[in-house]
């Protein structure tokens, strides 16, 4: 049996949900990885998807159909797969720096309101509609947001929780947050003709290669790094990025796009709760209940446009 028999075969065998479950597991994992990363965030960065890259490339070569979506990706659909690579960039390198200077609890929580940007922008560019209980929700999940980012300082919480300079870190984390949702939004329509594998790893290439310019420019070495940071790079596209993002997508096609955002939700606990294990690394009363704040208001959201 052929590699891609193997992994058709297992795609038949394992529930969607169970899928799903594993996924957010996944992606659960990536703030971890990188706090325990020394590199420069933007060397962590370009080696996550470098490496996601190099596990995904083999398997979408070997499908015919893969390889033809390739040579048929037309200018247009380039230009955006270009524009949504960007986009994922400066995600990635924005919120990996944001781990510096902030709480995992409050980075995470913060860099999933992306459905917000989503909507905002859908609104903005795509003239889609707008309604009641979406505008409460953007605003529930705003007022969590403002309370995770000023209320312990205002409060005096220690460095020690909430990070050395929790505002400069939430900030990066928001910036993830928007231009995620404008990588989401510029997929929507490509994803709508090509495959999954041949439009990921065109994005990620652009990702890559923006990655790499910024990396240069800022003077980083590329190579220079111990044993123990090339594995954790390894792990950083093999855990979140293959098993979390490429599983997610998967699982779109298996159950409603409703049970999978509130399902991402999951991350921020998750993150939160191996930071506590793993990191020593417990967060404010006031990110607690802020985080609650904004993935409740995430939920409304997110419900209110797919109801």
């Amino acid at each position: 049996m052929s590699t891609l028999d193997a992994i058709d075969a297992l795609e038949e065998r394992v529930p969607p949900l169970a899928g799903l479950a594993v996924a957010v597991l996944a992606v659960s994992t990536s703030a971890i990885l990188v706090e325990w990363s020394g590199a420069p965030s933007l060397v962590k960065a370009l080696y996550r998807v470098v490496f996601t890259i190099a596990l995904l490339l083999p398997l979408a070569l070997a499908r015919p159909s893969d390889r033809a979506a390739f040579r048929d990706i037309g200018g247009r659909d380039l230009l955006l797969a270009g524009a949504a690579g960007v986009a994922l960039a400066v995600h990635f390198a924005s919120w990996f720096e944001s781990l510096r200077w902030t709480s995992v609890a409050a980075s995470v929580t913060l860099v999933q309101a992306q459905p917000l940007f989503v909507v905002v922008g859908a609104w903005a560019l795509l003239d889609e509609r707008v309604g009641r209980r979406t505008v409460v929700g953007i605003g529930v999940a705003l007022a969590g947001m403002a309370l995770m980012s000023v209320g312990d300082a205002l409060l005096g919480a220690g460095a020690a929780v909430a990070g050395p300079d929790p505002l400069l870190g939430n900030a990066l984390a928001v910036v993830g947050a928007a231009t995620a949702g404008a990588y989401v939004l510029l997929g929507r329509s490509i994803r709508q003709r090509l495959p999954l594998l041949p439009y990921v790893i065109v994005v990620y290439a652009t990702c890559a290669v923006t990655l790499l310019a910024a990396t240069l420019v800022r003077g980083h070495p590329l190579f220079a790094y111990p044993l123990e940071e090339w594995l954790l790079f390894l792990a950083m596209a093999a855990g979140p990025g293959v098993f979390g993002h490429t599983v997610i997508n998967w699982a779109l096609a298996h159950v409603e796009s409703s049970v999978v955002s509130v399902s991402l939700l999951g991350e921020p606990v998750g993150s939160t709760l191996l930071a506590v294990l793993l990191l020593a690394e417990v967060p404010s009363a006031v990110t607690l209940v802020g985080g609650a704040v904004v993935l409740a208001g995430v939920v409304t959201t997110t419900r209110a446009r797919e109801s």
